[in-house]
C-alpha cells in the first residue's frame, strides 16, 4: 500500500500547479427559477452564461469573491434527480437566523438545525429543487 503522505518532490509538483477551488456545479431542472433563488436569496450575481447544444450554464458569484456556483441545465429533456453523493453548498453569514428565514421566504425548506457548535452555529436547508445548503455563522473561537 502506498504511503498517503506526498514526498517533497510530489509536494513541489503540486504546489507548482497552483490548484485553487474554482467552482461548485449543481445540475438543475429549472435554470431561470434556480438562478432567481440564488441571486435573490443570497446576493449572487450572474457573471457569465454558456449556451451550447444540449446544455445551458449560469455562472454565479458573490460580490468580491472568486468562487463560482455554476447552475447546469440539460436542454435535451432528460430527468434530473438530486442524489446524496455530494455535500451541501456551504455559505457563511453574519446572522444565521435571518439568513435561514430569508432562504425559507424564497422557497427553501428547513432540513435540520440550527446546531450550536464551539465557535459556530449552523443550519441545513434544501433549495427549491432539493439541493442541500449549509449556512454557518461564526460565533467566536472554538473551545
Amino acid at each position: 500500500m502506498a504511503d498517503a503522505a506526498a514526498t517533497g518532490a510530489e509536494t513541489g509538483e503540486v504546489e507548482a500547479l497552483r490548484f485553487r477551488l474554482g467552482f461548485f456545479k449543481l445540475v438543475v431542472r429549472d435554470l431561470p427559477a434556480m438562478e432567481r433563488f440564488y441571486c435573490d436569496t443570497f446576493g449572487f450575481a450572474v457573471s457569465n452564461r454558456v449556451v451550447l447544444p444540449g446544455l445551458e450554464e449560469s455562472m454565479l458569484n458573490l460580490p468580491g469573491q472568486p468562487f463560482t456556483l455554476v447552475l447546469f441545465h440539460h436542454t435535451d429533456g432528460r430527468a434530473v434527480t438530486v442524489g446524496n453523493g455530494h455535500g451541501p453548498v456551504g455559505l457563511t453569514t453574519a446572522d444565521l437566523d435571518a439568513a435561514a428565514a430569508r432562504a425559507i421566504a424564497h422557497g427553501a425548506r428547513p432540513l435540520h438545525g440550527p446546531h450550536e457548535l464551539p465557535g459556530a452555529r449552523l443550519t441545513f436547508l434544501l433549495d427549491p429543487e432539493g439541493h442541500e445548503i449549509e449556512l454557518i455563522q461564526r460565533t467566536g473561537t472554538a473551545g
